[in-house]
């Protein structure tokens, strides 16, 4: 009885959504307008926001120094394994919903929304925390006169929460939630036009920052440092290779971002073409954006003097150039603006494509007759994104949303690696578990031509072994530094181990026989690329403190709840398998009568 009842469940929470094919297929809801200079403007002004304008001077000041600029190019490598991994996923399956549609399809339901559920958290506290960016900018350059009256009329007491109420913030989200809940092509406009108007100011900022760069900025001996002040051992890494990765932690914040591309596909002409090459764009225009306004802002001024809130206004103003220093200003609220809308954008689709799969309330995923929108689903993102940067400061709003981002771009790389290696002639969803994995079984598909159930069940084992080493061992290299003496020599030889385990699995997957499919665009090296995109990620995740994890956690029960007690039971494929459960037994009973 207990078998039956775990095969039962196991049947529920792998089930996936059977054919790809169909979902290109069904009744368009969505208007089909956007183009590959849309959604590069659209994943570019989404990404390039925070990093630029408040993240770079945060990490530069305290945490990385001038090596902040590796902390970007260390972020945009791993955000780049995700991002090919992503593209090819778009190719296959263009749908709305980004990584939770991918997921749905390779892996099963379970996984699938729990995918889901972490990108809505990752975008709508990304959304909170630009608009409160946006907020304490603005506020910051006009003498603070919300901070003061707020904190005079209107203080919050409490650790957890922030310091006041940022109304200005919530009126902000609530204006972009409305342009996008209007219409795709009316806030892809606005969008393009912001996004142009943020290039500019970048491209004003790096030509003006290497014409006032100082060299001796990023050598800065550590005498020569005020005392009282936290700047570490002074030069261009003053906070050692520890910093660094510590920063790069914190930088992976400002890719987030790109991902918004890959939710468009019901609106996008011909996406199987245009949102893998939207993809590589904006991760390179972006990486060079990072990485030269991360240089010229810390040799512009010394690292441990940078201003947390608004770096480049300030700069501008110490060097004596006010009139530099208006035209940044405006165009960092344009580039915020911007960044608003990719960063909201995502949300009502993916909260479309969940519900209109049953996983979620069913209200979520009516469409507005008039501006073919998600429009109750827009404004409701718009309300808890607003309340959210209403009553949480900034710092707590950027650690809370890396971890589920993170573990989003640790399964879609997991994705690239299922599905390469799946039989594309297996008809049935389950195996009927009788195989037992063993070397020689392995030794027999990996000189087979061409993919097979063995294939697909011998991948799927070492994925997961893969998977569960690399978790261990990024555990393993992030406590390394914290211990000492015998727990130090043991962490060590599991970090060895856990490395030649990682090698020789690798390996073994790279002898398996890949499927022969036919796709717009393929990660390269499969499986170096995906496999190093798990390590990566993984690590980072790693580096997120405790109370990240608990907030994470509470988040996670909370959809597992909805899960457990709507999405089973009002799940589309639970009721397609039921149909045809019942349409078996009723053909059945025929030929026993």
């Amino acid at each position: 009885m207990t078998g039956s009842w775990t095969k039962n469940m196991y049947q529920k929470l792998s089930r996936k959504k059977t054919y790809v094919e169909e979902i290109s297929v069904e009744k368009e809801k969505f208007k089909r307008v956007l183009n590959v200079v849309d959604l590069t403007a659209l994943g570019t002004g989404s990404t390039l926001g925070c990093g630029v304008y408040v993240l770079a001077g945060t990490v530069a000041k305290s945490v990385a120094g001038p090596a902040v600029v590796l902390s970007f190019i260390l972020a945009a490598t791993v955000s780049s394994f995700s991002g090919v991994c992503y593209a090819e996923f778009a190719g296959r399956v263009p749908s709305a919903g980004s990584a939770y549609i991918y997921s749905y399809v390779a892996v099963g339901e379970f996984i699938a929304f729990v995918i889901g559920w972490n990108l809505l958290l990752e975008h709508t506290i990304g959304t909170a925390a630009v608009a409160k960016a946006m907020s304490n900018y603005l506020d910051s350059l006009l003498g603070d006169p919300q901070k003061r009256f707020m904190k005079k009329h209107f203080p919050i007491h409490m650790d957890f929460l922030g310091e006041y109420p940022d109304v200005a913030s919530f009126l902000f989200i609530m204006s972009i939630a409305l342009v996008v809940a209007w219409g795709v092509r009316k806030s892809s406009t606005l969008n393009n036009l912001f996004t142009t108007l943020n290039l500019v100011t970048v491209c004003t900022v790096i030509v003006s920052g290497f014409y006032f760069a100082n060299l001796s900025n990023w050598f800065i001996d550590k005498n020569d440092i005020p005392p009282g002040v936290n700047g570490g051992n002074g030069g261009f890494l003053p906070f050692g290779w520890t910093g660094m990765v510590a920063g790069a932690a914190r930088c992976f914040y400002g890719f987030i971002g790109f991902d918004s591309i890959a939710s468009t596909g019901e609106e996008t002409k011909n996406p199987k073409r245009t949102i893998p090459l939207a993809i590589v764009l904006t991760l390179f225009n972006v990486t060079v954006a990072y990485s030269s306004v991360a240089s010229v802002l810390t040799l512009m001024w010394p690292y441990y003097d940078q201003d947390p809130n608004a770096p480049l206004p300030v700069i501008y103003e110490n060097l004596g150039m006010p009139v530099l220093k208006y035209l940044v200003t405006c165009g960092a609220v344009f580039a915020l603006f911007t960044t608003l809308i990719g960063c909201i954008f995502p949300i009502p689709r993916i909260l479309y494509a969940m519900s209109s799969d049953g996983l979620l309330f069913s209200f979520l995923a009516t469409m507005n007759e008039r501006t073919k929108t998600p429009f109750t689903a827009s404004i409701i993102c718009g309300v808890c994104a607003g309340l959210l940067s209403t009553i949480f400061n900034l710092e707590q709003l950027v650690d809370m949303a890396s971890i589920g981002t993170l573990q989003s771009y640790m399964i879609v790389s997991v994705c690239v690696l299922i599905l390469r290696y799946r039989n594309t002639n297996l008809y049935s969803r389950d195996s009927d578990g009788s195989e037992v994995f063993s070397i020689s079984m392995w030794l027999n598909v990996s000189n087979a031509n061409v993919t097979s159930k063995e294939t697909q069940y011998v991948s799927r084992v070492l994925i997961a072994i893969f998977t569960f080493t690399a978790c261990i061992f990024c555990i393993c290299v992030v406590n390394f530094d914290s211990y000492q003496a015998t727990t130090c020599s043991i962490l060590g030889f599991i970090i060895c181990l856990s490395i030649i385990i990682l090698l020789v699995v690798m390996l073994m997957m790279n002898r398996l026989p890949q499927a022969v499919e036919t796709l717009s665009f393929k990660v390269p090296y499969v499986p170096l690329v995906p496999c190093l995109s798990i390590v990566l990620n993984f690590y980072l995740m790693m580096e997120l403190n405790f109370k990240t994890w608990i907030r994470f956690s509470v988040w996670l029960v909370i959809g597992l709840l909805i899960y457990v007690f709507y999405g089973l039971k009002h799940s589309i494929e639970g009721i397609k398998d039921q149909m045809n459960k019942n349409e078996e037994g009723g053909n059945e009973q025929k030929i026993s009568n």
